[in-house]
């Protein structure tokens, strides 16, 4: 017999369904010649460091343990809330150890979810219930959708385990490299800050992206500018002119005279282009395409949309929901012949389509574009988000494959203002509506003053007062584009809506914060530890992410886009057998045993910041301890009678090392200190000094 782990019940029941003859047991299905069971997902999770170092002295986090690298990570049966093993998962997985041992079992299906997540979930349940005993037969189910006829196909097409050991060992290091992150540097933090602070490798550049571009709105100045604009009606329609000469506040009398030059001649169309051409409809969605135009349109999370694609995937009316491809591989066109068939007879007026811009297996890296399965629900089958959703994605498709072409008539109409300027004005009218019968028509879509060549323009510029913009905040959509690739421009990410090839390159290169599979989860969670607030479709940072960004700054641990960058493509590497499991956590231990070598870290350093409740002297005013709190050193008096005797911690973005805080505690002042930042984000320099028990800056030395 051959026994099925599926990662969840829903998908075990889905595969014993498919193959039918179910006969119900207590933990496992089975279906003639086939036991399907199934995980809770993460039946494992590692091992704390305390499992490798034993207790600290006190029971509670220590320095005395870290930083913590294991010479062999190992894994256990993940624990409760009570931090003892989980009854439930304890008893699932030996019903999943009972049935690989059974005599009359010779062979074990992995049926994890189709990538490296659950590609690792199955294998350990498996490793372990084969624990030093010889194992058997090992087979990978690989499901790009839940259907039965799928399922079936698959059945008979599985390949060896072991063709997927790249996919294992890539999901092995991001287990353990994150792991090293987490547990070393979430403790760190925590003791220094008396806070606890989530420090993880995708988390922290996250948060600080948001950080970064909240301060910069925060610290915009405005630029007032004149612009010269005519919007004067030529028969009967307002023809809109914007002048590329613009004039600095200040010079509004020159832009004046520079706006009646231009009037005082004559505007004459001197060209008019006009063309028909097709317009090509979008991209199927990959995930996070998916979730940014969900969050526009309806203001939906990107939590709550991946649940709801998650549900329709589970019933099996859209294919693998977690991909980072926008295409189609060239293996599935009989595939998508079929779907077409079932959309067409649904009232969707669809063909099949070949080329480039849907079917391209350059462009996939282990599941294909989000799409509809020949499985269509019943309208009172979903609930509010799965119906929007799944409409969306069954309308793309629809646009993909629409047997009409969009037909638009493109028009230049050149207007020339004397000798001076000329205007270039681009209008698109849709002729034949094809795939915008489903989708908006590109928002370029424009219809032009009804005007021909020769024909006069009546102008009347003048000069508007306009502000430069600030940077907007970071949307679902835009965060999104970020996180895909945080080292392209803007002009590069606008360019590559006609070339997404750089997009797909630094996608498999590993560049990316996140994966499709895990950022929704690690933002989320950012939201849940209050670090940044999602409002509609609109991220903020919260306080307690400001503290986060600037407490690890004052530490000298840096997240940034570059090293967790590094790290990612550092397990891209070990996915194509380039590096080994044990170099991409070697690469992490080194990182992080710096940050611990650091001065902020080495007591003996001048840029030493101290530990929580670390004693640093003497308050010169009650002469009770001076210890580091949270935002400042300061007397442990307890509040009655309170000394108001108060050391920031961290004073106009500057950590206040503990040398700076003892020369003020010992003699009132303290030397100079660089990198304070002002309101206006300007560096600058500075000495302190004590009054009474304040800080105050001292620019006299």
């Amino acid at each position: 017999m051959t026994v099925i782990i599926a990662e969840k019940p829903s998908l075990a029941r889905n595969i014993a369904s498919a193959i039918g003859g179910e006969k119900k047991n207590q933990g496992f299905i089975i279906c003639g010649e086939y036991i399907v069971t199934w995980a809770f997902g993460h039946l494992f999770s590692l091992c704390d460091i305390e499992d490798y170092t034993g207790a600290t002295q006190t029971g509670a986090w220590s320095m005395e343990n870290l930083p913590c690298f294991p010479s062999e990570f190992r894994f256990r049966l993940r624990k409760g809330a009570d931090k003892k093993t989980d009854p439930g998962i304890l008893k699932q997985f030996e019903i999943i150890k009972a049935l690989c041992l059974r005599e009359d079992v010779d062979m074990i299906v992995n049926a994890g979810d189709a990538d490296r997540e659950g590609e690792i979930i199955i294998r350990l349940c498996v490793e372990n219930a084969f624990s030093g005993i010889e194992m058997k037969p090992f087979k990978r189910l690989w499901l790009p959708d839940q259907t039965p006829e799928t399922i079936r196909t698959a059945l008979d097409e599985m390949k060896d385990e072991a063709d997927y050991d790249s996919l294992a060992n890539e999901g092995f290091a991001r287990t353990f490299t994150d792991w090293l992150y987490g547990v070393n540097l979430t403790r760190l933090a925590t003791l220094k800050t008396g806070a606890l602070l989530r420090v993880g490798r995708v988390i922290v550049p996250i948060v600080k992206a948001i950080y970064d571009r909240d301060n910069a709105i925060k610290n915009f100045v405005p630029e007032i500018y004149y612009a010269l604009v005519s919007s004067a009606q030529t028969n009967g329609e307002a023809v809109e002119l914007v002048s590329k000469y613009k004039f600095p506040k200040g010079q509004f009398e020159k832009a004046k005279r520079a706006a009646a030059k231009l009037n005082a001649q004559e505007a004459v169309v001197t060209a008019k282009k006009s063309r028909k051409d097709t317009l090509k409809p979008p991209k199927l969605f990959s995930l996070s395409k998916l979730q940014s135009y969900l969050g526009k349109k309806y203001k939906m999370s990107m939590e709550s949309s991946l649940a709801a694609v998650q549900k329709l995937y589970e019933a099996g009316y859209v294919t693998y929901p977690r991909t980072n491809s926008e295409y189609l591989a060239t293996a599935e066109k009989d595939k998508i012949k079929k779907i077409i068939e079932i959309v067409s007879q649904k009232g969707y007026p669809v063909k099949f389509r070949d080329g480039k811009t849907i079917f391209d297996d350059s462009k996939i890296e282990s599941h294909s574009a989000l799409t509809p399965t020949y499985k269509i629900p019943s309208p009172d089958a979903l609930g509010e988000n799965e119906k929007k959703i799944y409409s969306v994605i069954l309308r793309r498709f629809a646009a993909v494959f629409c047997a009409e072409e969009c037909v638009a008539q493109k028009t230049e109409l050149t207007v020339s203002v004397g000798k001076c300027e000329d205007y270039s004005l681009k209008g698109t009218v849709i002729v034949t509506p094809g795939w915008t019968k489903f989708e908006d028509p590109p928002s370029s879509a424009k219809v032009l003053p009804k005007l021909e060549k020769g024909d006069k323009v009546n102008i009347n510029f003048e000069p508007k007062e306009k502000k430069t913009s600030p940077p907007k905040h970071y949307t679902i959509e835009t965060l999104n584009n970020y996180l895909k690739n945080p080292f392209r421009t803007e002009k590069a990410e606008a360019a590559e809506k006609d070339d997404d090839s750089e997009e797909y390159k630094a996608i498999f290169e590993g560049l990316e914060l996140g994966t499709e599979a895990t950022r929704t989860g690690i933002i989320d969670n950012a939201i849940k530890s209050k670090y940044i607030e999602l409002k509609k479709d609109v991220y903020r940072l919260l306080p307690g992410g400001a503290y986060l960004i600037e407490s690890l700054t004052a530490m000298g641990i840096s997240m940034d886009k570059y090293k967790t960058s590094t790290l990612g493509q550092a397990l891209k590497k070990v996915y194509r057998g380039e590096i080994t499991v044990s170099d991409s956590v070697l690469l992490a231990q080194n990182e992080i045993a710096e940050v611990f070598r650091s001065d902020g870290n080495n007591a003996d350093s001048s840029s030493y910041t101290g530990f929580y409740r670390e004693q640093i002297g003497v308050c010169p005013l009650c002469s009770k301890a001076v210890i580091k709190d949270r935002y400042s050193y300061h007397c442990d008096g307890g509040k009655e009678n309170e000394c108001p005797f108060k050391i920031p911690t961290v004073l106009c973005k500057r950590a206040i090392p503990v040398s700076a805080a003892k020369e003020l505690i010992e003699t009132g002042k303290c030397g100079k200190i660089s990198g304070f930042i002002s309101k206006a984000g300007k560096s600058f320099d500075a000495s302190l000094k004590m009054d009474g028990g304040t800080v105050k800056f001292d620019f006299g030395n």
